[in-house]
């Protein structure tokens, strides 16, 4: 499922987009073996209630990423569920071949943009092997690359249910790396590959209107969530704002993500240097890493960049600093939107993809016009302003969050997929007819 409803519409859950989005299961072929008796029949026959997923993604912890921390989360909770899925990846740097029932590590390398990701790689053959043993009822890809391609041509072959994820924006990336002239190749790529499953899931309205403009169908919405629990303004540490040099009543700015062109980290450095001539107090820290790290590093001394951090380290950052700026334009939903107002931020964003479905301006958070940098600074001087902690605006970001829980969006997921495999058996009923 990198990876939204406005801030007064409840907990997240699938959502139709009507007339654009509907699911017309695609007709497959029927295995010629008895019934009851062949491989085919035990793989196409409708589980109840249990469903064999393979569960393909090319990032997985321990990468740290919106995509690779929603896969690992939906992964836990549809084993939790019963389910009986074998993850899919490609076997990251250092790390030892695995092939057994739970997991499979597949090759491959690094993204050419992107090298702290990883691609990953299989023959559809080798796949189809694979699924005439193991005999899955879906196959679900959750990242778009050659891996996910392979997974699905070879469902497809097979006739297995498949799903797949809308999350990662490589059309808009591309922009970011100058190859912008790749973009209509990049996007037919990706139309292409969605064509191949039974449901395409995306995580916001906005972007489902988006792709069945250009072209997309059967696209469903399921939302992201938040664990308001772990990212909560009861972990502010005052002793780790002292290694900030920030006492009580100073402002701390506060920016997460990687250190990647599509991330807009510069907007994000040249608002804090803006507010900063403003309020000599103010304090940035940047957690993340990435190619821009060093320059940045160099060129905003003052700054505090420390890396890549995760779980109560992370939140503890969250909780401790008072502002969060997101100035991204290329994310399809940003997952740490919603860690951030869970941490009770002021946040900053433009109004798009998570930040549009979760935050009201000035009420939760403050958000510019997409691509209006001067509206961005603006925004975020009407955050430092109204950054108090306990103050309003802090109050209701926090309540955003609280919406959006990751059990209603989990549960919603996995409906879902149990109704893609139920579409597609009832699609088969007409072929074993006339069989």
């Amino acid at each position: 499922m990198d990876g939204d409803s406005g801030a007064s519409s409840g907990k997240e859950m699938a959502i139709r987009v009507p007339c654009l989005v509907r699911v017309r299961p695609r007709r497959v072929r029927t295995s010629p073996s008895p019934p009851g008796t062949g491989l085919a029949d035990r793989r196409h026959r409708l589980p109840e209630p249990i469903v064999r997923i393979a569960y393909i993604t090319e990032t997985f912890p321990p990468e740290i990423n919106g995509v690779s921390l929603t896969a690992e989360r939906a992964l836990r909770h549809l084993r939790g569920a019963g389910h009986v899925v074998q993850l899919v990846r490609p076997r990251q740097a250092g790390e030892e071949a695995l092939d057994s029932v739970d997991e499979w590590r597949t090759a491959g390398g690094p993204v050419p943009m992107v090298p702290e990701l990883r691609f990953g790689w299989a023959e559809p053959a080798a796949l189809r092997r694979r699924w005439r043993r193991s005999a899955p009822h879906l196959v679900h890809v959750s990242t778009p690359g050659p891996l996910g391609w392979a997974a699905l041509r070879a469902a497809r072959a097979e006739g297995i249910a498949t799903s797949a994820d809308f999350s990662i924006n490589f059309p808009g990336y591309s922009r970011y790396y100058r190859l912008g002239a790749l973009e209509p190749l990049v996007l037919a790529y990706l139309k292409r590959l969605h064509a191949m499953a039974d449901r395409s899931f995306v995580p916001t309205p906005a972007l489902a209107r988006e792709l069945a403009a250009r072209g997309f169908e059967r696209l469903e919405v399921i939302g992201r969530g938040v664990d308001a629990e772990h990212f909560s303004p009861g972990r502010r540490d005052a002793a780790l704002r002292e290694t900030w040099h920030a006492g009580d009543d100073d402002r701390v700015l506060l920016h997460v993500g990687r250190l990647a062109p599509e991330k807009n980290l510069g907007l994000a450095l040249q608002t804090y240097e803006t507010l900063h001539r403003e309020h000599a107090t103010l304090r940035m820290v940047v957690v993340g890493d990435g190619a821009l790290r060093s320059r940045a590093e160099a060129d905003y001394p003052e700054v505090s960049f420390v890396g890549s951090r995760c779980g109560d380290e992370l939140a503890r950052y969250y909780a401790s600093a008072d502002l969060f700026v997101y100035p991204s334009l290329a994310d399809t939903f940003g997952n740490v939107t919603l860690e951030a107002l869970a941490s009770g931020l002021a946040l900053v964003a433009f109004d798009t993809a998570a930040a549009a479905l979760h935050v009201r301006d000035g009420e939760s958070g403050c958000l510019a016009k997409a691509g209006d940098d001067e509206a961005f600074v603006a925004a975020a001087r009407r955050a430092l302003a109204a950054s108090e902690p306990g103050g309003a605006l802090r109050r209701a970001a926090r309540e955003a969050a609280l919406r959006a829980d990751w059990d209603s969006v989990l549960h919603a997921f996995d409906r879902r997929l149990r109704a893609t495999v139920a579409d597609a058996a009832a699609a088969r009923v007409p072929d074993a007819a006339l069989a």
